[in-house]
C-alpha cells in the first residue's frame, strides 16, 4: 500500500512540474522547475530499478543541462527574454490543440508500449543465453556493448557533433566571477569523492548497472567544480590533449570495429576471447571523451572575453 501511495504521488509530481515548466511566466522559476523535474525523474528511475539511468538523469538531465540552461539565460539581455504574450484563460484554450495532439500521441505510444512486457522478456532470455560469449557479465552492458554496439557508437557520435555545434555557435565565454568560499571549501572535499564514484562506475559496470556515459557525466561534474574554484587549469581546443579526449572515444570505437573486420569477424563483431579486453578499452576511451566533452560544453573553453 505504501508503495502503491509513493509511486502515485511520484506520478502526480512529476506530471505537475512538467505541465508548470511549460506554463510558468518568469524563464527562470521554469528552469528551477525543469531541474527539480529531473531529479524528480531520476528518483522514478532508481524507483524501476535503474540506478545507472538515474545516476545519468540526475548529473546530465538535471545538472549539467539545468546549468548549461540558467548560463544561457544569464547571458540574455532582460529585454530579450521573452515571457508568454497571453496569459490565463486565453493561455489554456490555445494550447487546447497541442494538448489533445499530446493526448493523441500518448495514446499510440501506450498502446504500442502494452504489448512489450512479454517482448521484453524474450529480449531478456536471448540476451542471458549469449552472455557467456558477450565479455560482461550484466546483460544491459552486453547489449549496447557488444549485441548492438553501433548504438554506442552513434552516442558518442551526437555527442561529438552537438559539441562541434557549439563551439561553432559560442566559441567564447565571458570569464566567470570569483567562486564563493562556501564552493571553494566544498569542491576540495567534493571533486575526489566524485572521481572515485566514477572510476567505481566504470568499474562495476561490467558487472552491475554502471558504465561509460555514467562515470563520464559525473566526471565531467567533478572537472566543472574544480574549474569553476580555479582549482582545474583552463581547456582550450589549441590544446592537444583536449582533442585527443574529445575525439578519442569515437576515434578508438572506429578502429575497434575496423580491426575486428580485418580479422573476418565483421564491423564490431568481436571474435572469440577479445570481447571483454575491448569492451573495457573501448568504455575506459568512451569515459574520458564523454566527461571532456560534457565539461567543455558547460564551461566552454579558455578564450574568455575580458571586462
Amino acid at each position: 500500500m505504501h508503495e502503491w501511495l509513493l509511486d502515485g504521488s511520484l506520478a502526480l509530481l512529476i506530471l505537475t512540474l512538467a505541465v508548470a515548466v511549460l506554463y510558468v511566466r518568469s524563464l527562470y522559476a521554469s528552469i528551477v522547475l525543469f531541474i527539480a523535474f529531473g531529479l524528480l525523474l531520476a528518483l522514478i528511475w532508481a524507483r524501476l530499478g535503474a540506478p545507472d539511468l538515474a545516476l545519468a538523469e540526475a548529473a546530465i538531465g538535471a545538472g549539467l543541462t539545468g546549468t548549461l540552461l540558467l548560463a544561457a539565460l544569464g547571458r540574455t539581455p532582460v529585454s530579450q527574454r521573452a515571457e508568454p504574450a497571453f496569459s490565463g484563460a486565453r493561455q489554456y484554450v490555445r494550447s487546447g490543440p497541442a494538448v489533445v495532439l499530446s493526448l493523441l500521441i500518448f495514446w499510440i505510444l501506450l498502446q504500442a508500449v502494452l504489448p512489450l512486457p512479454e517482448q521484453s522478456s524474450a529480449v531478456v532470455r536471448a540476451a542471458e543465453q549469449h552472455l557467456d560469449a558477450a565479455g560482461v557479465a550484466h546483460p544491459v552492458t552486453a547489449v549496447l556493448l557488444n549485441f548492438r554496439a553501433w548504438d554506442t557508437l552513434l552516442e558518442l557520435l551526437v555527442l561529438l557533433l552537438a559539441f562541434m555545434a557549439v563551439r561553432q555557435l559560442l566559441p567564447s565565454l565571458p570569464r566567470a566571477p570569483e567562486a564563493w568560499p562556501l564552493l571553494l571549501g566544498w569542491s576540495c572535499l567534493l571533486a575526489p569523492l566524485i572521481i572515485l564514484i566514477g572510476g567505481y562506475l566504470l568499474w562495476r559496470g561490467s558487472s552491475d548497472p554502471g558504465g561509460a556515459f555514467q562515470a563520464g557525466a559525473l566526471l565531467a561534474a567533478g572537472a566543472i567544480l574544480l574549474r569553476l574554484t580555479d582549482l582545474l587549469p583552463a581547456m582550450g581546443w589549441h590544446h592537444a590533449w583536449v582533442r585527443l579526449l574529445v575525439l578519442g572515444g569515437c576515434a578508438f570505437f572506429l578502429l575497434v570495429g575496423l580491426f575486428t573486420h580485418w580479422l573476418g569477424a565483421g564491423f564490431l563483431a568481436y571474435p572469440e576471447g577479445w570481447a571483454g579486453p575491448l569492451i573495457i578499452l573501448i568504455e575506459v576511451a568512451a569515459t574520458l571523451s564523454i566527461a571532456i566533452t560534457l565539461t567543455l560544453l558547460v564551461i566552454g573553453e579558455t578564450r574568455e572575453v575580458r571586462g
